[in-house]
């Protein structure tokens, strides 16, 4: 049985990935910032498989302690971690002129610096075991940069990229690597809008990609996968 780890795995896509792979009889580790939402999905989690153990740890993934803490419960509990799921993520509307003082380090911190960490902390026991599978979620705003959101971009357009190269270093090992560029997702991030949600991604789609992608043969890996709303970016 494989063991997972989701990063922001309580709300929008981290929570629907959760639930997918509960399905699919993954024991796995999750962190959010709320410790109350972990422990409401764990529960639900055991409902919908009693079969799988999961454990929760309440995290800022933005603190790079607390990332490499998370990490070593996780292996601690779990064991070999032979999937990484680095969904968390938060996204700031402002051009880059604009952008508070603080914007840069923040961004930089919570969309790059946890895959990063990660990756370090797992890769080489996942090359010397030969197999495991790690997803990033990135975004269109990788391919297609946001004025409206420049560093925002530049981060998703910086984890593509460490994406791409965790890719190169681990396939001659056996170990997969897929990119996930959503496009406009009905997530908290649009809260108070008036469209129609089947005018959005749903996050169940994203579950849906990434459990395409991990149970194809061992063989065979998704270097990257775009998903858009099927009338264009909102």
């Amino acid at each position: 049985m494989d063991n997972l780890i989701i990063t922001g795995a309580t709300k929008g896509m981290g929570r629907a990935i959760a639930i997918a792979f509960a399905k699919q009889g993954l024991n796995m580790a999750l962190c959010a910032r709320s410790n109350t939402e972990l422990l409401a999905l764990q529960d639900e989690l055991k409902n919908i498989n009693p079969a799988i153990k999961t454990v929760v740890r309440q995290t800022d993934c933005s603190i790079k302690e607390e990332v490499l803490a998370f990490a070593g419960y996780a292996e601690q509990e779990l064991g070999f971690i032979s999937v990484i799921i680095n969904n968390v993520g938060i996204y700031e509307q402002s051009s880059i002129l604009d952008d508070e003082e603080e914007t840069f380090q923040k961004l930089i911190n919570t969309n790059l610096m946890p895959t990063y960490e990660l990756y370090r902390y797992f890769g080489k026991t996942m090359m010397a075991q030969g197999l495991g599978h790690i997803f990033t979620v990135c975004s269109v705003a990788a391919l297609n940069p946001v004025i409206q959101a420049g560093m925002y971009s530049v981060t998703k357009i910086a984890l593509y990229g460490l994406s791409n190269i965790m890719r190169l270093e681990m396939q001659q090992y056996g170990v997969k690597v897929t990119s996930i560029l959503p496009g406009s997702t009905l997530t908290e991030s649009w809260n108070g809008t008036d469209l129609l949600a089947d005018k959005f991604v749903s996050p169940d789609d994203i579950a849906s990609a990434m459990i395409c992608a991990y149970t194809m043969t061992p063989g065979a890996n998704v270097d990257e996968m775009v998903i858009r709303p099927v009338s264009g970016q909102l």
